[in-house]
């Protein structure tokens, strides 16, 4: 039963039978420049997911791909030995190639290595969560990803994953993974301006299942970034903080994940996204997507 009991803004949400904080935190950004080796700040990165925790924040997304290593070497460093309330939910299915770009990496060997990696990086025993990437960087393709997920299933079924999601997919996707084992999320892009998955967020509601939009301010031309500063002014706000809010009522079952190398920023994040938005907030953005 997902219940509202925790002071972060949205209350919390049970990815399978991990109670997360709807409002968590996305790691990506403590990397060093496109998400390419350490950041320049080290002590800087390790103050932001100590803030996380304190804040209470129980849901950190990673991925062995950013650094690569980096993010997950720096919440060991920061974190461990780990809150028992604390999950971390990671992804695999692309690495991070010399060039900046994230090639595919979803043969059965190389998916039996990211899990065996991100274990071994964050000194875990078992991953709370997987997400299989699909697609490219480019968004979803439309491919079976059946025989990857597959994989994925024989490792939790070996111990070494409990729960398991999807990231950069289309519905018909999920509905293939769905057909095979449980998943507990989808992670996507979607904001303000960027609806295609608004009848997959409904459906996956339905069904408990999370939600966990990526680039919650991407996508705004000019007139729609307008728009949103407009209802931010009036309500002695900021764009981000009522683009997140919007995102915390759009659907009880969207999870929270901006990514910050600040721990100032993550608490003004934090502090921004409890804005309660009116009817006439709501309906005001909801036409930046129409």
């Amino acid at each position: 039963m997902n219940s509202l009991t925790t002071s972060l803004p949205g209350g919390t949400w049970t990815l399978g039978d991990l109670n997360v904080s709807r409002f968590g935190y996305g790691a990506m950004q403590l990397a060093g420049p496109g998400v390419m080796g350490p950041p320049a700040d080290v002590d800087g990165a390790l103050a932001v997911l100590r803030t996380a925790v304190e804040l209470g924040i129980t849901h950190i997304d990673t991925a062995e791909a950013y650094g690569p290593r980096i993010t997950n070497q720096l919440i060991r460093e920061a974190l461990h030995p780990y809150p028992e309330a604390l999950h971390i939910v990671t992804k695999v299915g692309a690495v991070r190639d010399g060039q900046g770009g994230w090639p595919p990496a979803r043969t059965s060997e190389q998916l039996r290595r990211a899990v065996e990696e991100n274990l071994e990086t964050l000194g875990l025993p078992v991953l709370d969560a997987v997400n299989l990437r699909m697609g490219d960087s480019s968004g979803p393709v439309a491919e079976s990803l059946a025989e990857a997920f597959e994989t994925l299933v024989e490792l939790q079924e070996q111990g070494m994953i409990r729960h398991l999601g999807l990231s950069n997919v289309l519905p018909e996707q999920v509905a293939e993974a769905r057909a095979i084992a449980p998943i507990v999320s989808v992670q996507n892009m979607y904001n303000l301006a960027f609806r295609s998955d608004d009848a997959l967020i409904d459906a996956l509601a339905r069904d408990g299942i999370a939600y966990v939009p990526f680039f919650p301010l991407g996508g705004f031309t000019p007139l729609q970034s307008k728009a949103l500063l407009a209802v931010a002014n009036r309500r002695d706000s900021t764009p981000m903080a009522v683009a997140l809010a919007w995102l915390l009522q759009r659907s009880p079952n969207i999870l929270l994940i901006p990514g910050t190398s600040s721990a100032e920023h993550l608490r003004e994040n934090a502090a921004g996204a409890a804005l309660i938005l009116s009817a006439a907030d709501l309906a005001e953005l909801d036409r930046i997507g129409g």
